[in-house]
């Protein structure tokens, strides 16, 4: 018996270690500067060969054509000029949407990986990151995931050597917060320089501890005046003995870095016992996210029966 091909697929979140806005592009985007990590919070997105496209998602509200996975589909189609492709994609979120982890880019970017390899098209993944550059900023990166400095608008992507591995307590605050709100709000009082991401790089390509004190994003103070709720799980973190959060991405979604199990999962159990919902997670290096995308190709020759 032949059962069409299917694939099991993670879509890894990541975190900004570092991100200053640097000022306004003429096009309207905001230049950036930042350090870029996956973790293993993930997405699944399960990929099956079909006469005719269907999606599903296991949140009815994101099961939209509106879906990056479904827009990622549709591009990459019109990118080979293959109308008769199709496929059923399915979709579990773990990953909370609206948190500054880049769960709905790392969606788009695993669907463009795994709907290449499915489809047989073969494109290389410099072709995938071009095309991914057209479903959103953070999409391009997380084709390949690891640790990265990230610049223009989000699309240049220049993969660094593996940042130390950490643990993470990441809490996403219970409030949802638009990217594009954030940065139209910001004032040239907002703008910060490279000087933390160059330092951040520096101790990276060294294979230097990251320097914690360093670890810092330029949205954040805007996001903590503008959403009291952020604030609020800031400071609960650090008075029950987090050292150290930061705010990835515009946010809202908080983590606490840590070298050591132990530590980490204390502040998480501690942050349970005051009401809130921590993820005890851990940096994905890039050549993780290539074996994972490596036993897709496995699970696939595995339905061949």
């Amino acid at each position: 018996m032949t059962l069409a091909a299917t694939v099991f697929a993670p879509a890894y979140a990541k975190i900004n270690l570092t991100l200053a806005v640097l000022g306004r592009r003429a096009d309207g985007y905001h230049r950036l500067a930042s350090v870029m990590q996956t973790i293993s919070l993930h997405d699944t997105l399960r990929l099956r060969l079909a006469s005719a496209d269907r999606f599903d998602c296991d949140i009815a509200a994101l099961a939209t054509p509106d879906n990056l996975v479904t827009r990622a589909a549709e591009a990459l189609r019109a990118e080979v000029g293959r109308p008769d492709l199709a496929a059923e994609i399915e979709l579990h979120k773990a990953v909370p949407a609206q948190a500054g982890l880049g769960g709905g880019s790392s969606d788009a970017a695993t669907t463009l990986v795994a709907l290449n390899a499915l489809w047989g098209l073969g494109l290389s993944l410099a072709r995938l990151e071009s095309l991914a550059a057209r479903l959103g900023s953070d999409t391009p990166y997380l084709i390949h995931g690891g640790t990265a400095r990230i610049e223009g608008r989000g699309e240049v992507v220049e993969p660094l050597p593996d940042a130390e591995p950490l643990w993470l307590v990441l809490v996403k605050p219970p409030v949802d917060i638009s990217t594009p709100t954030i940065f139209r709000a910001l004032t040239p009082a907002d703008y910060g320089d490279a000087a933390d991401t160059e330092a951040v790089i520096a101790a990276i390509r060294a294979g230097r501890p990251l320097p914690f004190d360093q670890l810092t994003n330029t949205l954040e103070r805007g996001v903590l005046r503008a959403y009291p709720e952020v604030l609020g799980v800031r400071e609960l973190l650090l008075n029950v003995g987090a050292s150290l959060v930061i705010m990835s991405g515009s946010g809202p979604s908080l983590f606490a870095p840590y070298r050591t199990l132990g530590e980490a999962a204390s502040l998480a159990e501690r942050a349970r016992a005051h009401g809130l919902n921590p993820w005890l997670c851990h940096s994905v290096t890039r050549a993780q996210v290539a074996a994972s995308r490596a036993m897709q190709s496995a699970s696939d020759q595995g339905n061949q029966m």
